[in-house]
C-alpha cells in the first residue's frame, strides 16, 4: 500500500504543498526527472520542447557549445580510447583486448544519454543520431541472451560477473544505461535503447527481487535510474529493486573494502544517517536515488533523512563553490569544516550530482533552498570544470593553485586535459549541458514557477490552457529579468519568481508600473488575469559581497572570498603585474569593489576590481612570537568569474583572498 503523505515542509508559492500527488500535463513530464502520475511531489518539471534557452545568453551559449564541441569531442573519444571497440568485442565482432577502466562502458550510456537530450532541440544532427541509433543496435549485440550487459565482464573477466559488488560496477554501468534508455524514449530517438535497458532490468529484478540476492552495488547509481524506469513504464517492480536496494545499504553487504563500509555509505543505514561520509559522488548519487524514490512511494521518512544529509554536506562541507569532496584519497568528505582550498578535490561529477540532487529536492518540496544551491553548483562547481572552447576539463577543482606548484599527472590542479583515463566527468558534463533548459521552471495547475533566470521562453500548461512566458536578461551579469507573457488562460493563475538568498534588495514592475510585490518562502508570488503581451520587470540587486568562512574552517581563516550575484570570483597570475606573488596579495576590506565588463575575457564577463597592498612577512619560515606582516605597496586587482579561471595560461589561482592586517 503506497503512503500519501509526506512530512510538512513550507512550499514555494504558486505551488501545492507537500502531501498533494502531482499531476501530470498533456505534454508529460518529460524532462530529466519525472515524478510519475502519482508521486508525491510538490512541482512538476517541464517536458520536452517546453523550455527553450536563446544562444545569446550564457547558459544558452554553454549548451550549443557543449552541442558544437563538447558532445562531438566525447564521441570522438568514446572510439579513440576504445570504449565502443569494447562493445564491438563483446558482441563478437572484434577480438580487441579490452581497453581503459572496467566501468568503461558507463561513458559510452552518458554520451548516448547526451546526445539524446540534445537531438530533443537539434533534430536535424545526421551525425549525432546516427551515432546514437548505431550505438543502440551496437549494444543489443552485445547483450547477453539473459540481458546481461557489461563490455568488461563479457571480454576481459566472465568469471567475475557478480562477484565483486564493492568493486565491479556493474549496477552503476546499468544504471547509466537505463537512464540514456530513459532519455532516449523521453525525446523520441534510439527506440531499441529502452528494449536493451528493460531486458537487463528484468534481470537484476530477477537476481535481486524480494525473493533475489541481498546485494547493493559500491557506486550508487541504480536506484535513481530504475525508479526513472518505473517512471517511464509504469512496471513497478522496478521502483521496488530500487527501494530494495535501499532498505539493503547499511548492512555492511560490502565489507569493510580499503576505506571502511562509509566510503560506500553502507556502514549504517540510509534512514538512520545523520551525516554524509565517503566518496562524494556515490553518496549524492544515493540521495538522489533517496528522493526519487521517497515521491514515488510517498514514504515521509526516506525524504526527511535526504534533506536531513542535505543540510550535513551544505552547512558543513561544501566548499564557497558548491563543490563537494575534500579529499583526494577517498575522493570523499572531509571532517566537519575541513574544506582546505588548495587540497580540494571537488571532483566535477560530484558538482554535477549536487545539481541532480538540488533538483529532485525542489521538484518534492518546492523549497527555494535547493533551487539557491542548483545554482550556486552548476555556475561554479560544474562551469569551472569545461574550457572556454568546450574540449578540456578538469577532474578536481581546487579553489586555490599555489605559486611553484609542481603537481603531476592527470589530476594535476590548474591543468584542463581532453580526456582521462578515468573519463567519467566530460561525458558527465556533456549529459548535464545537454539537458540545460529542463532545469529551468517547473509548472502546476496554479501556475508557472521560474527557478534559474536565462534568456528564453517556457511553456506549461496551467488551468487547463497552454502558458508561454518569454524571458530576457543578462544574468548573472546583471540582474534585471524582462518577461513577457505570450499566452494563458482567461483566468487567474500564478507566476512564482525565484529571489535567490544572496539577494537582499529587489524591485518588481508590471507593464511599467512598481508592484508591491515580497518574497515568501524565497519566491515572489503575481497572481492575477495576465493578458498576452504583460511584461514583468525584476531587479535584482547585485553588489559585491565579500563571503567569510565559518571560523572552524581553518584552512582560510582571516581570508575573505569575492561574490557577485551566484558567481564566486578569483585572483589568478594572469591579471597580477609581472614578479608579483600571489600569495603576496592582500585585500582592503573598507575599499570598495567594483564591477565592470571585460571585453577581452570569453565570453566578455563583468570582472571585479579591488583595491589591497602586497605584504612582506620576511623571509624566514618560522619566528618567535607572532609574526607581524609589514604593509607593502598599494596594488589594485582583477578578480575574474571562477568558472573562468584557467583559460588563458597555467598559473596560481586562489578564491580565498588574506584580508590586510589593520592597526
Amino acid at each position: 500500500m503506497t503512503e500519501q503523505k509526506l512530512s510538512d515542509t513550507s512550499a514555494a508559492p504558486g505551488v501545492r504543498p507537500i502531501g498533494t500527488p502531482a499531476p501530470s500535463g498533456p505534454h508529460g513530464s518529460a524532462g530529466p526527472v519525472a515524478p510519475g502520475p502519482g508521486a508525491v511531489a510538490a512541482l512538476r518539471p517541464l517536458g520536452v520542447g517546453q523550455a527553450r534557452l536563446d544562444a545569446d545568453g550564457l547558459l544558452g551559449r554553454w549548451r550549443r557549445r557543449n552541442a558544437e564541441d563538447t558532445l562531438p569531442h566525447c564521441v570522438d573519444n568514446l572510439h579513440r580510447a576504445g570504449n565502443i571497440g569494447n562493445l564491438r568485442a563483446a558482441a563478437g565482432e572484434s577480438d580487441e583486448a579490452f581497453a581503459g577502466m572496467w566501468f568503461a562502458d558507463s561513458d559510452v550510456h552518458k554520451t548516448l544519454e547526451a546526445a539524446a537530450w540534445e537531438l530533443s532541440v537539434s533534430s536535424g544532427d545526421g551525425a549525432l543520431r546516427s551515432f546514437v541509433e548505431d550505438t543502440a543496435a551496437l549494444l543489443a549485440r552485445a547483450q547477453q541472451a539473459d540481458g546481461y550487459l557489461n563490455s568488461y565482464f563479457t571480454v576481459a573477466a566472465p568469471d567475475e560477473r557478480w562477484r565483486r559488488p564493492d568493486w565491479s560496477h556493474e549496477l552503476y554501468c546499468a544504471g547509466h544505461l537505463i537512464q540514456a534508455a530513459v532519455a532516449a524514449a523521453r525525446t523520441g530517438v534510439g527506440p531499441e535503447l529502452v528494449a536493451v535497458a528493460r531486458r537487463f532490468a528484468d534481470l537484476l529484478v530477477e537476481r535481486f527481487g524480494p525473493d533475489g540476492v541481498e546485494e547493493v552495488c559500491g557506486h550508487p547509481e541504480i536506484e535513481t535510474a530504475l525508479a526513472e524506469l518505473y517512471r517511464l513504464t509504469g512496471h513497478r517492480p522496478y521502483l521496488d529493486l530500487a527501494r530494495r536496494f535501499l532498505d539493503l545499504r547499511g548492512r555492511g553487504l560490502l565489507g569493510p573494502g580499503r576505506f571502511g563500509p562509509a566510503y560506500y555509505q553502507d556502514h549504517m543505514p540510509v534512514r538512520e544517517a545523520r551525516e554524509v561520509t565517503g566518496h562524494a559522488v556515490r553518496q549524492l548519487y544515493l540521495l538522489a536515488g533517496m528522493v526519487d524514490v521517497a515521491v514515488e512511494t510517498g514514504e515521509p521518512q526516506l525524504l526527511e533523512a535526504a534533506e536531513r544529509l542535505w543540510e550535513d554536506a551544505v552547512h558543513r562541507r561544501t566548499y564557497v563553490t558548491g563543490a563537494h569532496g575534500s579529499r583526494h584519497r577517498d575522493e570523499a568528505y572531509g571532517d566537519p569544516y575541513e574544506l582546505p582550498p588548495d587540497r580540494a578535490y571537488a571532483e566535477t561529477c560530484a558538482a554535477i550530482a549536487s545539481v541532480h540532487l538540488n533538483w529532485r529536492l525542489l521538484l518534492a518540496t518546492g523549497r527555494a533552498r535547493y533551487a539557491d544551491e542548483m545554482e550556486r553548483a552548476l555556475y561554479n562547481g560544474v562551469a569551472a570544470a569545461v574550457s572556454s572552447d568546450g574540449r578540456h576539463f578538469f577532474y578536481s577543482n581546487p579553489l586555490q593553485v599555489r605559486t611553484g606548484h609542481t603537481g603531476s599527472g592527470e589530476e594535476a590542479a590548474g591543468r584542463r586535459l581532453p580526456w582521462y583515463s578515468c573519463a567519467c566527468c566530460p561525458p558527465n558534463i556533456a549529459r548535464l549541458m545537454a539537458s540545460l533548459h529542463g532545469y529551468l521552471a517547473t509548472a502546476h495547475d496554479d501556475g508557472l514557477q521560474i527557478h534559474l533566470y536565462a534568456s528564453g521562453s517556457v511553456s506549461a500548461e496551467v488551468a487547463g490552457a497552454a502558458v508561454r512566458v518569454d524571458v530576457r536578461t543578462e544574468y548573472p551579469w546583471q540582474g534585471r529579468v524582462e518577461l513577457t507573457v505570450a499566452s494563458g488562460p482567461g483566468v487567474p493563475w500564478t507566476l512564482a519568481l525565484r529571489v535567490p538568498a544572496w539577494c537582499d534588495a529587489y524591485t518588481v514592475r508590471i507593464d511599467g508600473g512598481p508592484v508591491m510585490a515580497p518574497a515568501r518562502d524565497g519566491y515572489i508570488r503575481l497572481t492575477r488575469v495576465w493578458a498576452p503581451g504583460t511584461t514583468v520587470v525584476l531587479d535584482l540587486e547585485m553588489p559585491v559581497r565579500q563571503v567569510s568562512a565559518h571560523p572552524r574552517v581553518d584552512a582560510v581563516r582571516g581570508c575573505v572570498a569575492l561574490a557577485r550575484g551566484p558567481l564566486v570570483y578569483c585572483l589568478e597570475q594572469a591579471d597580477l603585474p609581472p614578479g608579483t606573488v600571489l600569495e603576496d596579495v592582500r585585500l582592503d576590506p573598507a575599499a570598495e569593489v567594483t564591477a565592470a565588463g571585460r571585453e577581452d575575457l570569453p565570453g566578455s564577463p563583468v570582472v571585479l576590481t579591488a583595491r589591497g597592498s602586497l605584504a612582506d612577512a620576511g623571509d624566514s619560515l618560522y619566528t618567535a612570537g607572532i609574526r607581524r606582516e609589514r604593509g607593502g605597496a598599494p596594488l589594485t586587482f582583477t578578480a575574474v568569474p571562477y568558472f573562468l579561471w584557467g583559460n588563458r595560461s597555467e598559473g596560481p589561482m586562489r578564491v580565498w583572498i588574506p584580508v590586510a592586517a589593520t592597526g
